[in-house]
């Protein structure tokens, strides 16, 4: 989406610091008396992100990203980037004042109780949300959810299994909403395609020990397991899982986009297992663009917040960016593949199926190409 960015550096974005002094969620300009101005010039749009507190450095890879967007696309849009600084107070506040300054499109916030402050506040405006948040529980009635889906990587990566015959699966997961996502994802996936979830085995998200857990996980009488972990807990688990009879020459490991991490290729026991995330090409050359211009890696999110604002300059020649048009069942191609919004308010999106290997993760099955292949 979008050309590629020549000598010039992508334009300054100015940041705001959100209005007043920190205020309730309901402080304030309440969202009932919330009106937009009168549209005039360049369509306006927020950019919601926590650029201070302890997500401060995401924010800023993410901001980072979305002005380049903007280079690449060269739309006539003007960004409203706020800070958030990474609570419901400052969120609502910075969404009132972006509202209020005229613009007709949200972006952000990131965290689910960031979302949450601002969805009455957008909703009340009529003004749609393209949120960061994966909290389900948050999406519809104007707001749509842009981060990557638990339960779509289970059911992608589950039928994947069962199309090389896999039946019987079982579960390791901590009691954590997402864990509790993933799991009932798997239990859905398994009986949709014919198969059993024969053992679920939890842990608490704050252990250290993950000993317990993974003999618990043990015994066999499944084919495929899935782990619900990424990052440094799992790579703690890897070597315990067949040290403690999770034995990865007898059961396939699977796992999420959690494990779209290059890292696990240093990890033995992880190799020849399977993962649902986007395909890693296209963000790869985004990696290096990003890199030469910015002098560091970006955050993983950072192609969300690019692919966002290029949606939105894209509508933003239009002018048009009511749910009609972000719903459009043609969808959208973005660095993470393809996606659309659904009435629902979440996004569908098109993932590969890749086998971690210790030079790189390989795709086993490429992410589809159109939508036609997903269904409704």
């Amino acid at each position: 989406m979008g050309g590629r960015p020549q000598a010039a550096p992508p334009p300054r974005i100015v940041v705001q610091p959100p209005p007043g002094p920190a205020v309730g969620p309901n402080a304030g300009t309440t969202a009932e008396t919330l009106t937009p101005p009168a549209a005039s010039g360049p369509a306006k749009v927020a950019l919601l992100l926590p650029l201070s507190g302890p997500s401060g450095a995401l924010g800023k890879g993410m901001l980072a990203a979305a002005q380049l967007a903007l280079f690449d696309v060269q739309s006539e849009i003007e960004l409203l980037p706020r800070d958030t600084q990474g609570s419901p107070q400052a969120a609502s506040a910075a969404a009132s004042d972006a509202i209020g300054q005229g613009a007709r499109l949200i972006i952000g916030p990131l965290l689910a109780a960031e979302v949450e402050a601002v969805k009455p506040i957008a909703a009340a405006a009529h003004v749609p949300m393209l949120a960061f948040s994966t909290a389900t529980q948050l999406a519809g009635g104007g707001t749509f959810l842009l981060g990557f889906s638990a339960q779509q990587e289970v059911q992608r990566v589950v039928g994947f299994a069962k199309s090389k015959g896999m039946n019987r699966f079982a579960a390791l997961a901590p009691t954590t909403p997402y864990g509790d996502i993933a799991v009932q994802a798997l239990r859905d996936a398994a009986a949709a395609s014919g198969g059993d979830l024969v053992k679920v085995v939890t842990y608490d998200q704050g252990v250290t020990d993950f000993g317990p857990p993974i003999k618990r996980a043990a015994g066999g009488g499944y084919d495929a397991i899935l782990i619900a972990e990424g990052g440094g807990k799992l790579r703690l688990m890897a070597p315990l899982l067949p040290f403690y009879g999770v034995d990865p020459t007898k059961v396939k490991f699977l796992g999420t986009g959690l494990w779209d991490d290059p890292a696990l290729g240093a990890q033995p026991e992880l190799e020849g297992a399977w993962y649902a995330a986007p395909t890693p090409d296209a963000r790869v050359a985004f990696e290096h663009r990003y890199q030469d211009l910015y002098h560091q890696p970006p955050p993983r999110l950072a192609t969300l917040a690019y692919d966002a604002v290029t949606l939105a300059a894209l509508l933003g020649r239009s002018g048009d960016f009511s749910v009609a048009a972000l719903t459009n069942p043609n969808g959208f191609a973005g660095i993470d593949g393809i996606f659309r919004l659904r009435a629902d308010g979440t996004a569908q999106r098109g993932v590969a199926v890749l086998e971690i290997h210790a030079n790189g993760p390989t795709i086993v099955d490429p992410a589809p190409a159109d939508f036609q292949s997903l269904g409704q």
